[in-house]
């Protein structure tokens, strides 16, 4: 890896942790894209790297913020991190067996799907 690859890296990294901390996205919506735009990397190579590079570090200073502050229900944590596990894997295996280009559009698809809907709310909340 040379110099130049290394910090593309770490500013996605950094750019990720700051939007995770601050809005709750980062791997899909930030790390995917710009592995795949900035990098060259496939659909599915960046989705891999991507879930590799959250197992260690899955926002810890960033949960204990948030439980510092009341803000986290661990009940709910625990019964979705054990479906996610299941469903991570479920979801590698489907994506794996398609074409990258379908899996990209797919989750194209997603991401406008959940960027109009939360602009629309966010607008009808802040027109009254």
């Amino acid at each position: 890896m040379d110099i130049n690859t290394l910090l593309i890296l770490m500013a996605i990294g950094l750019f990720a942790g700051i939007a995770s901390g601050f809005v709750g996205i980062g791997g899909g919506m930030i790390i995917v894209p710009a592995l795949v735009f900035g990098l060259g990397m496939s659909q599915h190579m960046a989705q891999g790297t991507s879930l590799a590079m959250m197992i260690p570090p899955i926002g810890i200073l960033a949960v204990v913020s948030y439980y510092k502050a009341g803000a986290v229900n661990l009940q709910f944590a625990a019964a979705i991190a054990v479906t996610f596990i299941l469903g991570a894997w479920l979801g590698s295996k489907w994506s794996l067996k398609l074409n990258p280009a379908v899996v990209r559009a797919i989750f194209a698809v997603c991401m406008l799907y959940a960027a109009i809907r939360l602009g629309w709310k966010s607008w009808l909340e802040l027109k009254g």
